[in-house]
């Protein structure tokens, strides 16, 4: 009796049923393989061959078991899939076997490469092409340039309604307080943070490709802003002589913060003209020079900057503001010398309200997932500061410091002062690039958590649109906040109807309740700033990891933080760019290079430091850099190269198996005796015969890593070609891709010597026409290759 191993569908496992004794051929079969190892339809496709063809079982039971496709002393496991079907758990790997004649680039262009015919247009053609107009492309003009038209159509509202009105009020009370915090350290007014509040964030619902990013005010772009502003408006320039007639003088506030507002708004202006030019041509690329290494750092040097700004409205003391190359030095110094003047009342309530605002963030981080809404603690404590500050009068009683008036109503549309624009056209530009870069990170962060796509330069436009339009009402420049943004996105908002909704919400208190506001303490903005500011400073974390992982992007690191932390946030950021880009000149003249060897058994080559058991061929050194070929490195590569080819190689000769030795004599046999037919490029067949005394006689060059070459680089490698072929070493390029070539026959590379025969499409093409060029040289019966024949 025998057992057969078939699927039991109702039951959905394997069982095992009681057959009829076996036919003689089946009982055979038991001997090489044991039938429980058999998938269901192997079993079935068998049982069909047999009935059709009985005497199949008197066969030999091999052959059925090479039909059946199950090879003797192989183990494998049946087992139960989801679907009830049954596989083996250690199925083999797919292989692969090709058999064609080795090709150069010649060989390759005439028999197997034909380039498409390309139709020439003229250039009135194409600009007719391009300015016809369709009802088509009307439309997607459209919905490209207003990307709430891609969506508001079809918006749910059953389903997203809801989540977006809760997400939009989240958002909006943490707008509010952050508002008037960061106006503080744009150095303006606070109503103008409400400003700032409102009018960018009603425009990017209409031009913003994220749904989930909140724009508005946002802490980096605000010093930034208060750097220039204060360095173009100091209190210096606005004296109040003293009417007694002695040297000490005041400030006038007044003229002092309008003409700050002058300035912050002229800058607005410039930041959202760079940011459309950038739009316009397509330049939405130059954030990807900010890496994420850099722009870490910087908001890391900048959170310090903004927290040792506050240190004055949190203690109560007056001290002026510094701008510039060791800002935050002196701040901090003049802060400490200024501590005996500390105000009780103000320290006090600025600490309460920071411990406050700290125990409301890690309740609503760990309660997560029990809390409908984050708990909205900035809001609170606005609102019971003010209320304390207005019952027990700390302005008038102690002296505590207070925002002040804040005008009920929308201002009018002004122009800014176009002669301002020389002095900060250079901090705008700096604004710009960071502003983009916040946004675009964080946006492209929820896109791919939320399944949809932004466009970088369409954000580029929904920037500057915001900027520029929104400096017309008396505004400074803002981005997106990634605190607010992670409120957003968090509360369940699906779109941005919610930041419409938060900015509402700051419209109404603009025109109706924003009075309420006036007896706010300054200390407890400057505790609500510090308090967001919490997530900054967790990325020091990054020393340590990119210590183990890249000690390059760890530089990058700290010389954008030290830099933005002691030359400033504008002059920091273009120091950490420098030295960004010197790690990518670094990275391509410090390359790793290496002599390749063949991987026993196949076409695949790899480092013979790095691997072990890896085959050399006597008299052919494979070379590869890890770089491109261009003036910076082109001798670095060509010296490298030398010291690379110097010598024998440690493991020599045929990979083969000894059983196939016999076959591969005779096969090799064959391919001398006719000196007109190209080497095979089966992997697996290379010729054993050893060089005719030379060490080296053939350089291939792996270019599969190489991108470009310039014209410097070329003629580098032209003379060494030329240097090595005068020691009758032949050079070979194998792996070049189609634009490199293209290159190549644009910078006239082949020429002479150097002629396209020399390039191969794969390393393993260039081994086998160089072991086969070899061997028919040492039988006095040279080969060429010329276009495409041999």
């Amino acid at each position: 009796m025998c057992s057969t191993c078939f699927v039991a569908h109702r039951e959905r496992r394997v069982t095992r049923v009681r057959r009829p004794a076996p036919r003689p051929g089946l009982h055979r079969l038991r001997k090489h393989f044991d039938v429980s190892r058999v998938t269901s339809a192997q079993f079935v496709f068998f049982l069909f061959v047999v009935s059709r063809d009985p005497r199949l079982c008197s066969r030999s039971s091999r052959g059925v078991l090479n039909l059946l496709g199950v090879h003797r002393g192989r183990k494998s496991k049946v087992t139960m899939d989801e679907e009830g079907g049954v596989s083996t758990g250690d199925e083999a790997p797919p292989t692969y076997c090709v058999t064609r004649p080795a090709f150069n680039e010649h060989r390759l262009q005439d028999e197997l490469l034909h380039r498409r015919q390309r139709v020439e247009t003229s250039i009135k053609h194409r600009l007719a092409q391009r300015l016809r107009c369709t009802s088509q492309r009307a439309r997607g003009v459209a919905v490209r340039l207003l990307p709430i038209l891609s969506w508001l159509p079809s918006y749910p509202l059953r389903s997203f309604l809801f989540h977006d009105v809760m997400s939009g009020l989240s958002t909006g009370v943490v707008q509010l307080p952050q508002g008037l915090a960061y106006a503080m350290l744009a150095a303006v007014p606070a109503v103008y943070g409400l400003y700032s509040s409102f009018y960018p964030v009603l425009l990017y619902t209409f031009f913003g490709t994220s749904r989930h990013i909140s724009v508005g005010t946002f802490a980096v772009m605000s010093l930034m802003i208060g750097g220039v502003v204060v360095r173009e408006a100091p209190d210096s320039m606005f004296p109040i002589p003293a009417a007694n007639g002695s040297n000490v003088s005041t400030v006038d506030l007044g003229a002092r913060d309008a003409q700050r507002v002058q300035v912050a708004v002229a800058l607005t202006t410039l930041v959202g003209l760079i940011q459309l030019l950038l739009g316009a041509l397509r330049l939405g690329f130059v954030a990807i020079y900010l890496t994420e290494p850099l722009v870490r750092g910087f908001t890391t040097a900048a959170a310090i900057q903004v927290c040792v700004s506050q240190l004055k409205y949190l203690f109560g003391v007056r001290t002026p503001r510094y701008s510039g190359v060791l800002a935050t030095v002196y701040t901090l110094v003049a802060v400490v010398q200024d501590l005996g003047s500390t105000n009780v009342a103000t320290v006090t309530m600025g600490v309460a309200c920071i411990m406050f605002l700290y125990g409301m963030k890690q309740l609503n981080e760990r309660c997560k997932a029990r809390l409908p809404l984050p708990l909205p603690g900035e809001i609170i404590v606005v609102i019971v500061a003010t209320a304390t500050s207005y019952g027990m009068g700390l302005a008038d009683r102690y002296q505590v410091d207070v925002v002040g008036v804040i005008p009920k109503g929308l201002l009018p549309p002004a122009l800014p002062q176009f002669h301002l624009f020389p002095k900060i056209a250079t901090d705008a530009f700096a604004i710009a690039i960071v502003g983009f870069s916040m946004a675009i990170s964080m946006a492209k962060t929820f896109a791919l958590k939320h399944g949809y796509s932004v466009d970088g330069n369409q954000e580029l436009l929904a920037l500057g649109l915001c900027n520029f339009v929104s400096s017309f009402f008396q505004t400074f420049a803002i981005s997106c906040s990634m605190s607010r943004s992670l409120v957003q996105e968090s509360t369940g908002g699906k779109t941005q109807i919610a930041g419409l909704l938060a900015s509402l919400l700051v419209l109404l208190v603009i025109v109706a309740i924003g009075f309420l506001f006036e007896a706010l303490p300054q200390t407890v903005l400057a505790a609500v700033i510090m308090v967001n500011l919490l997530g900054m400073f967790k990325q020091i974390l990054d020393i340590p990891l990119l210590w183990r992982r890249s000690r390059l992007e760890l530089g990058i690191w700290l010389v954008s933080f030290v830099a933005s932390l002691l030359l400033g946030l504008d002059y920091g950021l273009l120091m950490a760019m420098a030295f960004a880009i010197l790690t990518v000149i670094y990275r391509t003249q410090s390359p790793s290079s290496g002599v390749l060897g063949q991987v026993p058994g196949t076409g695949l080559y790899y480092d013979v430091d790095l691997y072990e058991g890896l085959e050399e061929y006597s008299g052919i050194k494979i070379f590869q850099s890890n770089s491109s070929v261009y003036f910076a490195n082109c001798d670095l590569y060509v010296t490298s190269l030398r010291e690379k080819s110097q010598g024998e190689p440690t493991t020599k000769q045929s990979f083969q198996d000894q059983d196939r030795d016999q076959d591969q004599k005779t096969e090799a046999e064959k391919d001398l005796s006719d000196p007109s037919g190209p080497p095979s490029a089966t992997e697996g067949w290379v010729s054993s015969r050893p060089a005719g005394g030379r060490d080296v006689h053939t350089l291939i060059l792996d270019w599969s890593p190489v991108n470009f070459v310039d014209t410097v680089g070329a003629k580098a490698i032209t003379s060494m070609i030329k240097e090595f072929a005068a020691k009758d070493v032949r050079v070979f390029i194998a792996g070049c891709n189609r634009p490199l070539l293209s290159q190549l026959e644009t910078l006239q590379f082949f020429s002479g010597v150097v002629t396209p025969d020399i390039l191969f499409p794969t390393v393993h093409d260039a081994v086998l026409y160089s072991q086969h060029q070899e061997a028919c040289a040492s039988q006095s019966q040279p080969i060429a290759i010329t276009n495409g024949s041999s």
